[in-house]
Formats: structure tokens, sequence, C-alpha cells
């Protein structure tokens, strides 16, 4: 899929320490211990979830993130490491269905990553996540505007990685997350120059006050590709504390759907993202159309991710996987996850029934 087609669909519809308050929270270790053993034998069946359990494990998870006015200026966005889990040490053990049919096909051939036209104004669902680790550090990661389900044409909703947002098993939530769509739109930040706020951020800064991420990578999440890859994913409900009362699908002009259950073998794909890592720089907005993705699975009781062969390294987490659905439209069916060693592939995962109720989720809590 060419950038053309893709922002012609689109216009239609992870450095230095920061400081700010206190606003992370964690389980302590028994109660996290309990919380896993109950969930454990319901994750298997998560799709049985009601209401009221997102509920519950809302308030056992409990994200503030409260404004830091003048904390993201320009040059702390453009020296903020990358929030990227490494990838796996070794490729995952032979993962077989129950008919016996092998899960990980055969890694895909590169695909090298093309720089997106300018102004990124064209393609405004895009755009970064900037937090601060609970530790210390400034993070970036890439992500996109999706369509609330609630509140068509008015969305104030994110898609991005799960590990974007927190640490996974017995971490926090990152602080002072936001999220900047079309990020250095006139490419201002790439020249040797001061750039400003404006040519930055040239659509705001929209800071998270709700953020979901998966049971799974919250409990299992860690700092190199495994199972909870296969569910790393999450939904912010932002805000613009500087902006005119619009919303940030109305500012923006734009909010892509997100195509659950998606045929994989229907799928054509693009991945979008801003990656950071060397030969990158986190400045420029890249792309891979890597065509029909391949299977890459750790457990065979959650769904294989998808694979796609991409050269774009880690700060391009969290950014979209588009497709277009049967009737023309473009959708969001994934977000980039991990890659390999070799920096050939990227890997996302399939967005089935928990992803679709964690973005129901956020939706109906607004």
């Amino acid at each position: 899929m060419t950038a053309a087609v893709v922002g012609a669909a689109l216009l239609t519809g992870c450095g230095s320490s920061a400081g700010g308050p206190e606003h992370d929270w964690k389980l302590p270790a028994a109660e996290r211990s309990k919380w896993q053993g109950e969930l454990s034998e319901r994750w298997a069946k998560l799709k049985d979830w009601r209401p009221e359990d997102w509920d519950r494990w809302a308030r056992e998870h409990v994200f503030r993130n409260p404004v830091v006015r003048d904390l993201w200026e320009p040059e702390r966005m453009t020296t903020a490491e990358p929030q990227q889990p490494g990838p796996p040490v070794t490729p995952p053990a032979a993962d077989r269905d129950v008919t016996g049919r092998d899960l990980n096909d055969p890694e895909p051939s590169a695909v090298q990553a093309v720089p997106v036209e300018r102004p990124y104004t064209r393609y405004p669902a895009s755009g970064k996540v900037f937090s601060t680790a609970p530790g210390g550090g400034t993070g970036q990661c890439s992500a996109t505007v999706v369509a609330d389900p609630a509140r068509p044409g008015r969305s104030n909703l994110v898609w991005t990685a799960g590990h974007c947002v927190h640490e996974g098993a017995g971490g926090g939530w990152f602080r002072n997350l936001i999220f900047v769509p079309a990020y250095n739109s006139s490419g201002a930040a790439s020249s040797k120059k001061k750039p400003t706020m404006a040519e930055v951020a040239p659509l705001g800064q929209w800071w998270a006050d709700q953020v979901i991420s998966s049971p799974q990578w919250i409990a299992e999440g860690g700092h190199s590709g495994n199972a909870a890859n296969q569910y790393d994913f999450a939904v912010l409900r932002v805000h613009n504390p500087d902006g005119d009362g619009r919303s940030l699908e109305e500012t923006v002009g734009t909010a892509v759907p997100v195509w659950f259950d998606a045929p994989r073998e229907q799928l054509t794909v693009s991945a979008w993202g801003y990656p950071s890592s060397k030969p990158y720089d986190g400045r420029e907005l890249n792309r891979c159309d890597g065509g029909r993705p391949a299977r890459l699975s750790f457990d065979a009781t959650r769904p294989p991710m998808l694979s796609i062969g991409c050269t774009m390294t880690a700060g391009s987490s969290g950014g979209g996987w588009f497709a277009v659905m049967p009737n023309g439209r473009t959708a969001l069916v994934s977000n980039t996850s991990i890659g390999n060693l070799a920096h050939t592939a990227l890997n996302g995962p399939y967005l089935e029934s928990v992803a679709r109720q964690a973005l129901e989720y956020v939706s109906r809590k607004a």
C-alpha cells in the first residue's frame, strides 16, 4: 500500500531524567500474585469478561497522569529514548495448534522502510507518544488516532503498544504520558536550528487521562519478546489542556477505525512509525509496505502475532499497521510490538476479542 493510498484513506475517516509529581502505582507482590492466580484461569476465555471485570481490573491498576505544563519542550522530545522491549534472545520454540499445524511461519524477507512525504499533517492520525519512566528517564513510541465507537467524529482515543505505557510484570505505568499527532510535520526538528513547539507539535500536546492495556501485558510483559507480546497493545483517552474544546479527531481531521478479527489471509498491511534507533533518529515518519503478514507465536493458546518484513527499529513501537477493509476504508489491524535482532522484521498482536473489549471499555468510561 502506498503512502498516497493510506494518506487519502486516513484523511477521509519509547535520556535525560524528567521531573514531575509521583503518580505511578504498583500492586504489592503478594496481592499481585493473588490477582494473577485469580485471572489465569479466566485469561483463556477473556472474551467472557463482563464490564464489571474490566472495572475491577482498572481499579487494581490505577493510572494517574496530571498535566505538567512546559515539561515536554522540543529538545526533551528529540532526546527521548525509545520504549521497546528487546527481541527474543532465541526464536520461539515450535508452536503447534490442536491440529498439529505449525503456528510459526518462515521469517518474512526484509522490506526497506521509506520516509513518508511531508507535511505529516496530511496523515494526522499518526504521531508519537512521549513518557517518563517510574525510575526516571524519558521515552518515546509511535501511535495512531483511532475512532471511538461511542462518539463518531469526536474521538479522543489513541492506539499504541502496551510496553509504551506500562513496564509489564512487576512494574508500573509510565508517567507524563502525552500524544503528539503529526510530530515534526514540517521537518523543523530535523534541522540544526532549534524548533518551536508549534513546529514539532503542530496539532498540540494531548495528555492521557485514561489508559488501558491487556491484563496479559500488565502481568507478564518483560524486556524481551514472550507470550505477553501477543497482547501488546494499549488504548489512551487524551485531552489537550490548551485546546479549544474540540476533540482530538475534530482537531486533526481524522480517526482510523480498528478492524478486529480481520481475516489474516486477506490482509495486505502497511506499518507506520517513527523509528529512533540507528540508523534513524526518531524525527522522521516512515512506513513499510509489508504485504501479507506471516505468523509468529510464543503460546499456542493465544492468537499468533502478525509478522512482516521491515527495517524500522526501536521507536516504531506502537505505530499503526493499516489494511483496507472490504468497504474500501483503511483500518488499523495491529501495532508494532517487537522486531528481530537483524532489524529486518516487525511483529504485532492480532487484535481480537481482548483488544475489542479494551477499546469498548475506554469508550464507555468517558
